[in-house]
């Protein structure tokens, strides 16, 4: 199994910055991509940034320009830099990985969510 654990989340000005970490532990043979996802009171949960093992990124609409994911790999650990904050940001935010716990067998796997809050 893999656990992912995430940190960094909190309360924030609007105009602001955060950051978001997420390393994954357990047996893990290989990670073909790392990222998060959002999910707001009332709305489904929706991709924000995702990074594969190979450094590509793909970001969604709404965040491009102000949030920017990266890697460690050696670390198995993602972060999400998360600046010039909205209220529409405000969110419980997954981090979420495909990883394979041997040569065959792969899988999704979620954290327990991190809040971010906006303050306009």
């Amino acid at each position: 199994q893999v656990q992912l654990v995430e940190s960094g989340g909190g309360l924030v000005q609007a105009g602001g910055s955060l950051t978001l970490s997420c390393t994954a532990s357990g047996v893990i043979f290989s990670i073909t991509t790392m990222g998060w996802y959002r999910q707001a009171p009332g709305k489904q949960r929706e991709l924000v940034a995702r990074i594969t093992s190979g450094d590509s990124t793909n970001y969604a609409d709404s965040v491009k320009g102000r949030f920017t994911i990266s890697a460690d790999n050696a670390k198995n650990t993602v972060y999400l830099q998360m600046n010039s904050l909205k209220p529409e940001d405000t969110a419980v935010y997954y981090c979420n990985t495909y990883a394979y716990t041997d040569s065959f067998r792969g899988g999704s796997y979620w954290g327990q969510g991190t809040q971010v809050t906006v303050s306009s």
